[in-house]
């Protein structure tokens, strides 16, 4: 498949760096938490700031040119229904810091800066400069250790120029009935993926639509005003490809793993590998059929 859009992962280039800087700077060097739960603790010991330019460099080397994003996937956490070991999010760069969030296998977020710990371990600040229905949700950092990230570079989130015509050669179908997706290139399949469509109260509109937006992360939130009044907060959501102004999106889906059954509120959820792979392929301008 193609995967222009996306560029050579660096995780290996990475750990290079950050082993070599962090074995230079030795125990010489530390970060001042911004907000330690035990404040006399930290105190107690005589820390000195670092740089955020000289940790970033040293964690990760800047983007090679500006239409790219540092983006990280969680990795060796717990599964869809939280079984096993979850990676947590702490409010701070360190495990002292309050955990403020069990992040699942397969979520992807943007990375903001990296940061050190009292120990000289990498920590990844995440960046939510999205928009968000319910910011509020977000009331505090999130950090998260590095030895759980596989980081990433990716185009910034993309959209459909209004003079753009859509993709001659590849699309996709959407089958509500079979809760299948088929992905075609010319009369090449190139994809055909057990899918879950929405449920009953919130189907995934029919009709032909175009892949206007793609964008690797995003955090979707619910209640939804006149659509459903169901909660949900799922930060990081994967892989998505935008076909309706109303938010409807071909999405990889974390939280869980009944796939081809309807279970959505709209969006066509698709296993989280499948999905990245079915984003590295598509294009913006990409018909996207929906039927029965």
């Amino acid at each position: 498949m193609n995967s222009a859009h996306t560029k050579p992962e660096r995780v290996s280039i990475y750990a290079v760096f950050v082993g070599t800087v962090l074995l230079g700077i030795g125990t010489m060097v530390q970060f001042f938490p911004s907000s330690p739960v035990d404040s006399t603790a930290h105190t107690a010991t005589a820390l000195e700031h670092v740089p955020e330019r000289s940790i970033a460099r040293a964690a990760s080397p800047e983007p090679e040119n500006d239409d790219t994003v540092q983006y990280m996937q969680i990795i060796d956490s717990c599964g869809p229904y939280f079984t096993g070991v979850c990676v947590s999010a702490h409010a701070g760069p360190g495990e002292e810091y309050p955990v403020v969030r069990t992040l699942r296998t397969g979520i992807v977020l943007k990375v903001d800066r990296p940061a050190l710990d009292r120990a000289g371990r990498v920590w990844y600040k995440v960046a939510f400069d999205e928009w968000l229905r319910y910011p509020t949700r977000v009331a505090t950092a999130l950090y998260v250790p590095a030895t759980h990230v596989r980081v990433f570079e990716s185009n910034a989130p993309e959209e459909l120029a209004e003079q753009s015509h859509a993709s001659s050669t590849k699309r996709i179908i959407v089958d509500r009935s079979e809760q299948m997706l088929y992905a075609y290139e010319g009369d090449v399949l190139v994809m055909k993926e057990s899918i879950s469509t929405g449920i009953e109260l919130s189907p995934t509109p029919r009709g032909i639509f175009t892949i206007y937006k793609r964008t690797p992360t995003r955090y979707m939130q619910g209640p939804l005003p006149g659509i459903s009044a169901d909660y949900y907060d799922l930060p990081g959501v994967p892989w998505n490809l935008y076909f309706t102004k109303q938010g409807a999106v071909i999405h990889g889906a974390y939280w869980h793993d009944k796939f081809g059954q309807p279970r959505s509120h709209g969006c066509v959820n698709v296993p989280i590998d499948k999905a990245e792979m079915l984003y590295n392929w598509a294009d913006i301008g990409t018909t996207v059929i929906v039927r029965d």
